[in-house]
């Protein structure tokens, strides 16, 4: 179905029969739907939205403490969180799908209530760590980046958690678990099931698929990077380090009055033009 967009790239109409699950944004800053539960919680937090938004001089400055926002009452970043989150800094949805892609704790897709992750840095494997993995792997019946059939734990193994003198060592919802051991494993996994473990659990408002991991975009390039041997190089071809793309930019009214970066708007910072009249 074609919509039309605005300036943020924002869809102007939502997208009938939209989900959770398809990648795509029904929600739309100009048609209200009535009963839609993203539009009734998007409602709820439009004051939080405005004060997160008011406290930076950029807007876009608002990107990141707004997805953890939607992240804490969604369980994960939706399509819809990126289109709203989109309009109110001023972005385009692939800037905040890009920036939300990069930050591991920031889930594009639904986890579980339980996110459980074991450290696999080196104090950690010194101690054991490579034969808890194996064993929390075992009860849990899935492997790093997959969650449990009824959709209640997922399992990730991560880099240093900074806990080295408690090695073992596990975050469960990013709260520290210690010393781990089979038997506190065990203890753990068993008070989760039986929904008297400690810790939280997290909002869920979607159910989890086997995975959240995202595989990268190997889909169709855009018309430009059709036929090359090397389309995701930022400066194109034999332009390796961007220079060239740079100054087709600097100096095109038509490109710097769509951005915001410094280098465009404060000329001083420009590099001066070498013999060879690239910057």
């Amino acid at each position: 179905m074609s919509t039309q967009t605005d300036a943020a790239g924002v869809h102007s109409a939502a997208i009938p029969g939209s989900a959770a699950g398809d990648g795509l944004a029904g929600w739309s800053p100009f048609a209200q739907r009535p009963g839609d539960p993203f539009d009734t919680l998007y409602a709820q937090l439009l004051p939080e939205i405005g004060r997160i938004i008011a406290q930076y001089e950029e807007k876009r400055s608002g990107l990141i403490p707004l997805a953890h926002l939607f992240q804490e009452h969604e369980g994960y970043v939706s399509p819809n969180a990126v289109a709203a989150i989109a309009y109110h800094v001023g972005e385009t949805l692939a800037a905040v799908e890009s920036t939300i892609s990069f930050y591991t704790l920031l889930f594009r897709k639904p986890v579980g209530k339980y996110v459980i992750q074991i450290c696999r840095n080196l104090s950690c494997m010194l101690n054991g760590a490579d034969e808890i993995m194996a064993y929390a792997r075992q009860g849990l019946g899935i492997a790093h980046l997959e969650t449990t059939a009824d959709g209640l734990i997922s399992y990730e193994e991560v880099e240093c958690l900074a806990a080295c003198d408690r090695a073992p060592c596990a975050q469960v919802n990013l709260e520290f678990v210690y010393d781990l051991t089979r038997e506190s494993v065990d203890a753990m996994l068993a008070a989760i099931r039986a929904g008297t473990y400690e810790i939280k659990p997290l909002v869920q408002t979607a159910k989890p698929g086997r995975t959240w991991k995202v595989e990268p975009d190997t889909g169709r390039k855009s018309a430009g990077a059709l036929n090359q041997s090397n389309p995701n190089n930022a400066g194109g071809i034999g332009d390796t380090s961007g220079v060239q793309m740079f100054d087709l930019i600097v100096g095109k009214v038509q490109y710097e009055s769509r951005s915001n970066e410094r280098l465009v708007r404060e000329t001083q910072l420009r590099p001066e033009i070498s013999g060879n009249g690239h910057h």
